[in-house]
């Protein structure tokens, strides 16, 4: 029996209008709105931007008498940190924020030595029913608006900067949610992480990733707003008759679909395309179904894609648990072998339940 796909979010109040939400003409008109002069919008896009401040009473160019006025008007605080657990030594931190309806999200900030990447969710919940994911099997509640989204990486920029001392480097639309089914306001927050300040945090589109179980007319959309943004695409299984299970979506746009719009992304952008492939004991880790991913990825792409391996984080009550390592390993070297780049996923954060395809808010 074919599980049932949401693809539009229940209605619900809508979050309140943000400065974030807006793009240039919008604050604009906003701030004449307010009876205030035209350079106020630059002036509040530089506080927020690039200064990183989100409450009108810290802008301290802007005239005390002004700032509880623009903040009611456009700055209303949009989430509150319900708890925040930290692992890897610190390294790794979840939040859960509730938003001002209730609705509870996640998000992950992991500094390396490298990098340091926020893992960002688009969605609180999700409808793409995937059963080993638990975001997935607890269901849509709504979309996240432009704003809430754009928050996430703002309050993450600012933890870098003023407990760490360090630089947001990395965005990935990995969190809850399917990115590609809140297309526009997920579009309207990644212009705002790329664009340079005042309009944006500056942040290169190299260094954004957006993911996507398959939603292959988006993927195709998505290609031809020449962000250049990073594709991930979530396919865990090479054979229809498997993925139709494990992605329902597949359904929907199958395999070849499905590659064929991911080709497209990666024709029209010139950037490699990463598949994310999890890997799940006795399901989909068998040699002949490395081998047939390596064959497929190899035909659609060419030297334009890259696997990520990610050992299955076990969600409570899962009946599946990750494939033993020396299979993880056997599985590398045969898409290796069909000449497709291959890497393990490093499992970060998964003792606080912030591993990829653990993310399921509780605000109890």
């Amino acid at each position: 029996m074919k599980q049932e796909l949401v693809f539009e979010a229940p209605r619900r109040a809508k979050p309140p209008r943000h400065f974030a939400d807006l793009d240039g003409p919008a604050r604009a008109a906003a701030v004449a709105d307010l009876g205030l002069p035209a350079f106020r919008a630059k002036q509040l896009a530089n506080q927020y931007y690039g200064r990183l401040v989100g409450e009108p009473r810290l802008m301290t160019d802007l005239p005390a008498a002004l700032r509880e006025q623009v903040g009611e008007a456009l700055f209303p605080d949009l989430l509150s940190a319900l708890r925040e657990i930290g692992c890897d030594a610190g390294e790794t931190r979840k939040t859960l924020w509730r938003a001002v309806d209730g609705t509870t999200f996640e998000s992950v900030l992991m500094r390396y030595p490298e990098r340091n990447t926020v893992c960002i969710s688009s969605q609180a919940g999700c409808g793409m029913a995937c059963p080993f994911c638990a975001t997935g099997q607890g269901g849509l509640t709504r979309n996240l608006s432009t704003a809430e989204i754009v928050e996430q990486v703002r309050r993450a920029a600012a933890t870098m900067r003023d407990e760490f001392d360090g630089r947001l480097s990395n965005i990935v639309f990995m969190g809850m949610g399917e990115p590609l089914a809140n297309y526009n306001r997920v579009l309207a927050a990644v212009r705002q992480i790329i664009d340079a300040p005042p309009h944006g945090f500056g942040i290169s589109a190299r260094s954004v990733t957006v993911s996507t179980v398959g939603l292959a007319p988006a993927i195709r959309r998505l290609a031809d707003e020449r962000l250049g943004v990073t594709l991930a695409l979530s396919l865990h299984a090479p054979d229809d008759e498997l993925r139709d299970t494990l992605v329902p979506v597949n359904n929907r746009w199958a395999i070849a679909e499905t590659l064929d719009a991911a080709r497209y992304y990666a024709d029209v952008t010139g950037r490699r395309v990463s598949v994310e492939y999890a890997l799940i004991r006795d399901v989909n880790d068998q040699p002949w179904r490395a081998d047939l991913l390596g064959k497929k990825l190899r035909a659609a792409f060419g030297p334009l894609v890259h696997v990520n391996l990610i050992p299955l984080n076990p969600t409570p009550g899962s009946q599946w648990d990750a494939s033993p390592k020396p299979v993880e390993r056997e599985f590398v070297r045969r898409v290796r072998a069909a000449g497709v780049s291959c890497t393990v996923r490093d499992t970060r954060g998964s003792e606080i339940a912030a591993a990829c395809g653990q993310l399921a808010a509780d605000g109890g």
